[in-house]
């Protein structure tokens, strides 16, 4: 039994192979079904004729419709027409599973798509954005294990809060509260004490209510924190880091990212060191492109897609104002309105990837914040800890897997980067 992606070949030509999958496409014309054949690594057109095949299972590919689960058995055959150059001449065509009438068709809304999102992922579109995620994560994983990190497992239910409070999602723990975590970080801090450098790959979840293109209220973060670690070197391992997830993609993707109308050589453009811009410079450059910003304003999705458009690579903007930011970030020396921190925005306009900073290593400064925040330091006490017993300088960072898809993929909403999408409207299915 082939995959369809190796029955599609010069090789084999003339010789007889066998291959399973599902109607991608179907069409008869007298005594020919055309059906269109596809498994996980692509599609080929099977040609299936009367007088090839037993008169049961032709009249079984003449009922056959879009989705039925196939066998067919045939010779391959060269034909520029088909899909991939190829189609299988069937001698045998066996269905599995009769689909009846599939609710997808060409054209349909947004939100019938999602109701439908356990079929639609089905789609090649779908297929190929899942593919190519799958490799940037293990892009990711081999640069990490390459530059000595360690996988950890950090635990998703906390009773600690290390972005905005208002966006916790909260649950009954027991006799207790609990939030499903907003982030792994603290808990990767508390690991670098004994390994010093390490990583992991978890859910986040934001109870944002927001219904941006680029916001979900359950995503997938890669994380990591590293001891003796500043900032600046901080944003020269995500520079390596995104470097070598997508040459992952486009050495594992190439055709997949085809189908998503992504050139392969713009990625492999991407390559260390990326443009650096502080957030005062930034603040000067949208002001001139007539944008209505000033000190202390956030960066949306306008803003960032202002400043990235015409970019080929990655841009860092660095030093946010304190107030933009979480408590946890290193003030900056050099102008201590700010934090020793970065965001890391995709070029093209797709906007943040990944935020990261050095972690402040001052108790009092730490407590001061939490206090200014309003938060009860009693919750806080494990992590205060990390600080008092022999305290290193170290930075890290959250790459949000979602985002670095959409960009790759060229999507135009976060949603298609993950199978089943959770937003302000949406957990069905």
């Amino acid at each position: 039994m082939l995959q369809v992606k190796e029955a599609l070949s010069k090789g084999l030509v003339g010789k007889k192979v066998r291959v399973r999958g599902w109607i991608y496409r179907t069409r008869s014309s007298g005594g020919i079904v055309f059906a269109v054949l596809r498994d996980s690594t692509g599609i080929i057109q099977v040609t299936v004729k009367k007088d090839a095949v037993a008169d049961q299972q032709f009249e079984s590919a003449t009922k056959a419709g879009i989705e039925s689960s196939v066998i067919v058995e045939g010779e391959v055959a060269e034909d520029k027409r088909a899909p991939g150059g190829y189609e299988i001449r069937a001698s045998s065509f066996e269905v599995i599973g009769l689909a009846e009438a599939f609710p997808i068709t060409e054209y349909q809304s947004t939100e019938l798509l999602l109701d439908l999102r356990h079929l639609w992922i089905r789609s090649r579109e779908q297929t190929a954005v899942a593919r190519i995620k799958a490799a940037l994560v293990r892009g990711g994983r081999e640069w990490f294990h390459d530059n000595g990190y360690v996988e950890v497992n950090p635990p998703i239910v906390t009773g600690v809060c290390p972005e905005d409070s208002t966006t916790l999602f909260q649950l009954k723990y027991f006799d207790r509260i609990a939030y499903l975590s907003q982030s792994a970080q603290f808990y990767l801090e508390s690991l670098i004490y004994s390994l010093e450098k390490v990583y992991a790959i978890t859910p986040s979840f934001r109870a944002e209510k927001s219904r941006t293109p680029r916001h979900l209220a359950e995503y997938w973060h890669m994380e990591m924190e590293a001891a003796w670690v500043d900032n600046e070197e901080n944003m020269k391992v995500q520079e390596e880091l995104v470097s070598a997830m997508l040459r992952n993609a486009v050495d594992e993707c190439p055709e997949e990212l085809k189908l998503l109308k992504r050139d392969p050589a713009t990625l492999k453009k991407v390559e260390p060191p990326f443009d650096r811009m502080k957030y005062e410079e930034a603040m000067d450059y949208l002001q001139k492109k007539g944008h209505a910003v000033s000190w202390g304003s956030d960066l949306g999705a306008i803003e960032e897609r202002a400043l990235t458009l015409d970019r080929e690579l990655p841009l860092f903007v660095i030093n946010y104002p304190k107030e933009l930011k979480p408590f946890y970030m290193k003030e900056n020396p050099e102008d201590p309105r700010t934090y020793k921190n970065s965001d890391l925005l995709a070029p093209e306009g797709f906007g943040e990837i990944i935020g990261g900073s050095e972690r402040e290593t001052d108790n009092t400064l730490i407590i001061e914040r939490l206090r200014d925040k309003g938060e009860s330091l009693d919750s806080y006490q494990w992590y205060l800890d990390l600080r008092k017993y022999g305290s290193v300088p170290h930075s890290g960072f959250g790459l949000g897997l979602e985002r670095i898809a959409t960009w790759v993929c060229k999507l135009e909403h976060i949603r298609d980067a993950i199978p089943y999408p959770r937003t302000v409207a949406r957990v069905y299915p």
